[in-house]
C-alpha cells in the first residue's frame, strides 16, 4: 500500500483535498439558515471563535507561502515548530475541524456529527500521508513528533 500511496501522491493528496472541502461546504450550506437567523448557540459561537483565534495563530508562525493544504511537502517549505506548532503538528486541521464543530453545532444532530467525524477520519488520513512525506522532507521531523501531539495538545 506504501507504494501505492507513494505513485499516487498527487492524486491521493488532491482527492483528500477535495473530500475535505466538499464537507466543509455542507457543512456551511447546512448551517446557512440558523446563521442567518441569529440563532446560533454559546457553543457554536465559542468554537467558531477558537477556530479563528487558532487558524490566525497557525498563520502568523507559518506563512501562506510555507505551506500547503495538499499534503504533499512544498519543497521550499521549512519547518515550523514554534507558535502553535510547539503543542500541535496540525494547528491548521485542528482549527478545521473546531469550525466545522461550530457549524456541525448548528445543524441536525445526527447529520453534523456524521459529517464532522468524515470530516474528522479524512484530516487523520491527509495528516498520517502528510507525516510520512514530511519524515522524507525533514531530517527533524520524526524527533518533532515525539515532542507534540498531531491535532489536541498532550492529548491527541
Amino acid at each position: 500500500m506504501s507504494d501505492f500511496f507513494n505513485r499516487h501522491r498527487s492524486v491521493i493528496g488532491s482527492l483528500l483535498v477535495a473530500l475535505q472541502f466538499g464537507l466543509l461546504l455542507l457543512l456551511a450550506v447546512l448551517a446557512t439558515p440558523r446563521m442567518w437567523q441569529g440563532n446560533l448557540s454559546v457553543t457554536s459561537l465559542g468554537l467558531a471563535g477558537l477556530s479563528a483565534l487558532l487558524g490566525v495563530w497557525t498563520l502568523a508562525y507559518n506563512r501562506l507561502g510555507n505551506f500547503n493544504i495538499h499534503p504533499t511537502p512544498k519543497a521550499s517549505g521549512t519547518l515550523i515548530t514554534g507558535g502553535p506548532y510547539r503543542w500541535i503538528r496540525h494547528p491548521m486541521y485542528s482549527a478545521v475541524l473546531l469550525g466545522a464543530a461550530a457549524m456541525a453545532w448548528a445543524i441536525e444532530p445526527l447529520v453534523g456529527i456524521a459529517a464532522w467525524c468524515a470530516l474528522a477520519l479524512i484530516l487523520l488520513t491527509k495528516a498520517s500521508l502528510e507525516e510520512r512525506w514530511l519524515r522524507e522532507h525533514h531530517a527533524g521531523y520524526a524527533a518533532y513528533c515525539q515532542q507534540c501531539k498531531r491535532f489536541v495538545p498532550w492529548v491527541f
